[in-house]
């Protein structure tokens, strides 16, 4: 057999055997894998038709009650349509029995894909030499975020609350603006717990499904009677913006000694480097949000409006200084 003829075999063979997932009429090749989280796998697909990317996370189901999660998630994405959170081109149930993995059914969801990746990844970069984002910059992008959360605590018919909100959890689109991503830790914002029983079970869920460094006090240690509302994204905030400054969490350090994460959130003690590139209003934003005490916490409105106050701040800072100059 001459090279051209072998060469055209092992071309079909490869697309043969690449691995297609089918959502409802479209077909799409799978290029590779992208990641895994406790519940989910992710995929970067290429549509058969169009050959346009996408990624799709797959939620494997063992049993009715992780059904009705997954399902949970695909009906948010319908009621959340913000820019800055991320959109569900489509979507699938599909019965899957396997015994190996002891699973009954997969929903499959079908998401843009973003090239940049994750803040987590730009922080991460950033980290290597210490670049700084500017403060204009890096608050304009932290109110970004804000305006996709305000679309969960505005949600109808009731308030909503990500419970995960971290830099590894927000995209970066092309023209750089944040997108919150995964919402497989939605839930109805405003719980009212009555017993001990009901405690128990939510700060057992929020230890499966909120990450550590960026959790709210009152979901390390949930009270027997008490009110949880959106404000435990309002913390998380207050972390994000944190890490958008000094690449990491305030309690990512603690996380990685292996120290207690929850004994550090309660405490509310933030420390802050003593070398700083930012202003201390920036330090007041962030503390603002990091209030142990929930009930002291301010909604998102209110954080929306400081940070509005803080870039009007600091550009007025910035034009005085260049008019000095000119008048030099």
């Amino acid at each position: 057999m001459n090279s051209l003829g072998l060469s055209i075999i092992l071309k079909m063979g490869c697309i043969c055997s690449r691995e297609t997932i089918q959502i409802n009429s479209r077909k799409y090749y799978v290029r590779e894998h992208l990641g895994e989280g406790g519940f989910s796998t992710v995929d970067l697909v290429e549509d058969a038709h169009t050959g346009k990317i996408y990624a799709v996370k797959k939620i494997v189901c063992h049993g009715e009650e992780d059904q009705k999660i997954a399902m949970k998630e695909v009906e948010y994405h319908g009621l959340l349509k913000h820019p800055n959170v991320i959109e569900c081109i489509d979507s699938a149930l599909k019965d899957r029995p396997n015994p190996v993995l002891n699973s009954t059914s997969e929903v499959m969801i079908v998401l843009p894909y973003y090239k940049r990746g994750t803040l987590a990844y730009e922080l991460e970069r950033r980290s290597v030499h210490k670049e700084y984002m500017n403060e204009i910059e890096l608050l304009n992008m932290f109110l970004h975020i804000c305006e996709g959360v305000k679309a969960f605590h505005e949600a109808k018919p009731e308030p909503l609350a990500h419970r995960d909100l971290k830099t590894a959890n927000i995209l970066i689109a092309d023209d750089r603006s944040p997108v919150i991503m995964d919402l497989g830790s939605v839930t109805t914002a405003r719980v009212k717990i009555c017993g001990s029983s009901e405690a128990q079970q939510l700060q057992d869920l929020a230890s499966e499904r909120c990450s550590m460094p960026y959790r709210a006090p009152e979901l390390f240690n949930v009270e027997s009677y008490c009110m949880i509302d959106e404000r435990t994204d309002i913390w998380s905030l207050g972390c994000v913006l944190y890490a958008m400054c000094y690449f990491k969490s305030p309690f990512d350090t603690v996380y990685e000694r292996g120290d207690s994460v929850a004994l550090a959130v309660i405490s509310g003690n933030i420390a802050f480097p003593e070398s700083t590139p930012y202003d201390q209003e920036i330090h007041d934003l962030i503390l603002y949000m990091l209030k142990v005490n929930s009930m002291e916490r301010p909604y998102i409105y209110s954080v929306i409006e400081k940070t509005h106050d803080v870039i009007s701040h600091i550009q007025g800072q910035l034009e005085k200084k260049i008019y000095a100059n000119f008048d030099i």
